[in-house]
């Protein structure tokens, strides 16, 4: 597997600064909406720094980003942090909803996402989008339990915390991409990915 690029490393920090920032925010100053305009502020940042550093948005990182701005933005207007709160179960349980609804259709999002990135039999490609699909899942109905029963700021921590857990989780997939992971030989093209989502 090839190394990360220092450009990825640092868009990838960026895409966290946003949660981090708005858990600083709101630690300090106990003001959800301040915290808000924050983590607004550091996602558009995050946004264009992938755009400036990589001349292009990952999608993953674009849809998140976007998410962030777009209930960020609503929360402010509307003065209700309820909508922020509830970013991160609408937007994971979509996506987990479109892993499992591509796999229904027998297309698999993932690999439309990610073939281009790395070959791996379709197998494969399938258990980790299951893995993925379960996870977006349980972090959905983890983020609802929290914010129904904590205060914001337990919340916005446990926001944090579940970003360490989505790296943790990726490190843990490790394995099954190394088992089926091969570099394309010469003159071997590799696999395009599926069309459609």
């Amino acid at each position: 597997m090839a190394d990360a690029k220092p450009s990825s490393v640092l868009v990838h920090l960026a895409n966290a600064t946003p949660t981090v920032g708005f858990l600083a925010a709101l630690l300090i100053t106990h003001d959800f909406p301040k915290a808000s305009w924050v983590m607004v502020a550091l996602s558009a940042l995050a946004l264009a720094l992938s755009l400036i550093l990589e001349r292009r948005i990952a999608p993953i990182p674009a849809f998140s980003g976007a998410m962030a701005l777009v209930f960020g933005g609503l929360s402010i207007a509307l003065h209700r942090s309820d909508l922020l709160q509830m970013k991160m179960s609408i937007v994971d349980g979509a996506l987990g909803a479109a892993l499992f609804g591509g796999l229904a259709l027998r297309r698999n999002p993932l690999k439309l996402l990610l073939g281009g990135a790395m070959s791996l039999p379709d197998a494969a490609w399938r258990v980790l989008t299951i893995r993925y699909g379960l996870f977006f899942w349980a972090s959905a109905v983890a983020n609802e339990i929290v914010r129904r029963t904590q205060t914001a700021e337990v919340w916005a921590t446990f926001r944090v915390v579940a970003i360490v857990a989505a790296v943790v989780f990726g490190a843990a997939q490790f394995p099954l991409l190394r088992k089926y992971w091969h570099e394309p030989g010469p003159g071997e093209a590799p696999e395009p990915p599926e069309p459609g989502f």
